[in-house]
């Protein structure tokens, strides 16, 4: 079993209404020292072990899970006790 973890994350040139939201929350709260928050969602998926492993998850990734108009993405997939960066 192969287990990927997708990170997506808005392009730095969109705007980030939550990310700013969150800051202006944490310097409410007190957190004046942070200057910048973006957000962005993390994805976790368990995938049967084999070669296609990566070309399936960069699919997935363009397809369904990021809109690569406005965001990136970048992803590893540990198999078994292995961990290797893909993308």
């Amino acid at each position: 079993m192969a287990v990927a973890r997708i990170q997506v994350k808005l392009k730095p040139t969109v705007l980030d209404a939550q990310g700013a939201q969150v800051r202006q929350a944490l310097h409410a709260l007190g957190f004046e020292g942070v200057r910048d928050v973006r957000m962005g969602r993390y994805i976790e998926l368990e995938l049967p072990d084999g070669a296609d492993a990566e070309r399936e998850v960069h699919a997935m990734c363009e397809q369904l899970l990021a809109n690569p108009v406005i965001e990136t993405y970048e992803f590893e997939i540990a198999i078994s006790d292995q961990q290797s960066v893909i993308r």
